[in-house]
């Protein structure tokens, strides 16, 4: 990876942008979103900047560029429409060890704004690491189409009920196995159509059962294809993100391999013609 994805919060926080053209309005909305006390420096600002600061919803400083101090702020957008002027206010930055970003210049800057999702409290980030944006927005307008606003509405619901879960499953894997039923089953359903009461009841009656009664494991045979993981089913992929050991052979490509979930245990059991790592026995006891 080029870049470290992660998610600030800069909630109360303030925050720099330093141009006051269209671009620059662009990134005080997102920091806005994100809630974050933005501060604009700029000696004019676009109607759009201008109509914020009239409401009182953004600091305004009329300052050039190189008369600006960056310290005590949280992060920096440098979104001028001069290009040597935006590298010297990321030097500043970076000598406050503050994080920059440098519009249409990732290099610039210590990190880049990639293109978002919103479905809060769920968010997905789509980068190209700055190869190409347009790439970026096409692959985010792709997810939008998959991923419904009831996501939302889940995530809401499953914060509510985090703290009685970890109460009722000491163990991690637990955790994951009821959350993983949660997710993909009868309650996120009914969170999608809107049914949220009868979500929560039918949350509330796996909560004591699971508890009760965390059942058998089960074992899946998944065809690994022909080494394209974009080949895989939809169900392979999914039982792969869930799986908590994966038992695999020779023939299984590395790209397909890695999208099994990353802390899951992977088993090596050879598999080829007069050298075998494990016999099929063994592997059917092992399965078992």
């Amino acid at each position: 990876m080029d870049f470290l994805p992660v998610f600030l919060n800069i909630q109360s926080r303030p925050c720099a942008v330093v141009g006051g053209g269209e671009v620059a309005a662009r990134k005080v909305r997102l920091l806005q979103a994100a809630q974050g006390q933005v501060t604009v420096m700029s000696p004019v600002l676009c109607e759009a900047l201008q109509a914020e600061k009239d409401k009182g919803e953004i600091t305004h400083l009329a300052e050039d560029h190189s008369q600006i101090s960056l310290d005590g702020f949280a992060v920096v957008i440098a979104a001028t429409d001069d290009a040597a002027a935006n590298e010297q206010i990321a030097a500043q930055a970076r000598q406050h060890n503050i994080p920059v970003n440098v519009v249409d210049n990732p290099d610039a800057g210590t990190f880049i704004m990639p293109s978002i999702i919103d479905r809060s409290p769920v968010i997905a980030a789509v980068s190209t690491g700055g190869a190409s944006p347009v790439l970026a927005r096409l692959i985010r307008a792709r997810l939008e189409s998959l991923i419904p606003a009831g996501y939302g509405r889940l995530g809401e619901l499953t914060a509510r009920y985090r703290e009685r879960v970890k109460q009722a499953f000491r163990s991690t894997d637990d955790r994951r196995r009821f959350w993983d039923r949660i997710l993909q089953g009868s309650v996120a359903e009914r969170v999608f159509s809107g049914h949220m009461e009868e979500a929560e009841a039918v949350l509330e009656k796996e909560l004591a059962e699971f508890s009760s009664n965390k059942g058998m494991g089960e074992v899946y045979l998944v065809g690994g294809g022909p080494g394209d993981p974009d080949l895989l089913t939809f169900r392979a992929l999914r039982l792969m993100q869930q799986a908590d050991v994966v038992v695999y052979d020779r023939l299984v490509a590395k790209p397909v391999l890695e999208m099994v979930r990353r802390d899951a245990e992977r088993i090596y059991v050879g598999k080829e013609r007069d050298r075998h790592a494990m016999r099929q026995e063994e592997i059917n006891e092992l399965l078992a």
